[in-house]
């Protein structure tokens, strides 16, 4: 009889995508998967350890875990991915009751590890990942596809290059195949890419980059119907990109570009690759060649030593730039990067302060723009309902980091159908409409 495999993720879509790559994996060996964590031989935590928050809740997933082997002794608790590539000495110790600690560079082993008596195994992390397929027991009309791994930017303040290791393209013909199998066989209808850069696909096996090909190739599936852009590093946009997003229908007009600063000096500081002129140059080419795109980033609030005067500088930004989104946060010391041992470390009170300062910036941005939505058709995908209303996102959400759109309508709504609808109010994140 076969064990049974639940795994438990935490952190990023690229986790969320290496979960299902993993079950896929273990079910090819012969492991049966589980959704239900009480029905498990094994339970597999895949965890995220970029920042401290992300930390926590990877070790209280842990620890919960860990927990039922009171009850459960012939239960058995696999740590993979981030955390534990980091960690796993420390862990060990502290967490004697977990029987794997698995780092990012031994995924393509996690079978044989399972079977096996090897407690810590963390292999390298430059190694290319195995291709597989995906088992999806979710039934979200979207699914996260990763194009890259890893990255080469190293960014003072990121630990990711020493968790994921070099930037490593997928090869098109993989992406695609899969793409394939998701949209064809599985109805996931908008494809999401994801990767640490987006826009750097391609450079290390092709020598140049490949997104604005691989997105057209992905449009040619017919059972594609939107395509969505997330982490672009604003350094890599070229005109190939910026062209694809006039001209290609699928390509949804939305793209995530990390900006994280506005300040040159802070920019300098962060190891980033541009200025704010850079920047402000970046959003006038989109915004010419797409009037109507959706811009989100992120920004980090508190990075040792940004002055008030910076701070203030990048609440200014905000406001003049009028982003369509923004995700707003408090620096994170993170030992083993360069900002770790920097000067001026600013208080977590402080840090908190000025977040929230450019939290309160971006939330009247953002009611602004969306009030601008109201009498305009916008094209839903329908994902669920609730208090007598269908909730969906447009073009301006992606899922769980943006807004909805709540939809009044006379007929059914079936979940994962796109659906015209005339906007007749906004709040700050979110818009109300009526099928039409």
């Amino acid at each position: 009889m076969s064990e049974k495999i639940y795994i438990y993720t935490l952190g990023c879509p690229k986790n969320e995508a290496d979960s299902e790559y993993a079950a896929s994996m273990l079910e090819e060996e012969g492991f049966e998967m589980t959704g239900d964590a009480e029905d498990a031989d094994i339970i597999l935590i895949n965890t995220c350890a970029f920042v401290n928050d992300a930390k926590e809740e990877s070790v209280e997933a842990i620890l919960e875990a860990c927990e039922m082997k009171k009850t459960r002794p012939d239960l058995r608790v696999g740590i993979m991915g981030c955390l534990a590539q980091r960690y796993a000495s420390e862990l060990s110790e502290e967490i004697p009751e977990a029987d794997w600690f698995i780092g990012t560079g031994s995924f393509n082993r996690l079978a044989e590890i399972l079977r096996g008596s090897e407690k810590i195994s963390l292999g390298s992390i430059d190694t290319l990942q195995k291709e597989t397929g995906r088992l999806v027991e979710y039934d979200d009309p979207y699914a996260y596809v990763k194009i890259s791994e890893g990255c080469d930017k190293n960014c003072t303040y990121c630990i990711i290059p020493k968790l994921k290791g070099r930037h490593r393209s997928r090869r098109m013909e993989d992406i695609l195949a899969e793409v394939r199998e998701l949209a064809e066989e599985e109805g996931k209808s908008e494809i999401i890419l994801v990767a640490q850069d987006t826009a750097f696909y391609g450079t290390d096996i092709y020598k140049e980059r490949k997104l604005a090909e691989l997105i057209k190739e992905i449009a040619s599936i017919d059972a594609v119907h939107w395509i969505r852009l997330l982490y672009v590093y604003p350094e890599e946009v070229d005109d190939a990109l910026i062209e694809v997003y006039r001209s290609c229908d699928k390509l949804v007009k939305y793209i995530d570009i990390p900006m994280q600063h506005i300040n040159d000096r802070v920019l300098k500081r962060m190891n980033r690759r541009t200025s704010r002129r850079d920047i402000e140059d970046l959003l006038s080419r989109l915004r010419e060649a797409v009037p109507d795109i959706a811009i989100r980033s992120s920004l980090i609030a508190g990075f040792p030593g940004e002055t008030p005067g910076e701070a203030e500088e990048l609440r200014e930004f905000l406001e003049k730039a009028r982003l369509t989104r923004a995700g707003v946060f408090c620096y994170s010391r993170e030992e083993g990067t360069p900002a770790w041992k920097m000067d001026g470390q600013i208080p977590e009170e402080e840090k908190i302060r000025r977040r929230d300062m450019l939290m309160e910036t971006q939330m009247n941005v953002s009611e602004s723009i969306l009030s601008e939505f109201v009498g305009r058709t916008l094209e839903v995908l329908v994902e669920d309902e609730e208090n007598g209303l269908y909730v969906g996102r447009s073009y301006l959400d992606s899922p769980e980091i943006d807004g909805a759109v709540y939809i009044k309508s006379d007929e059914e709504l079936h979940r994962g159908s796109y659906v015209n609808v005339l906007i007749t109010d906004s709040t700050e994140y979110d818009l109300w409409g009526e099928r039409i």
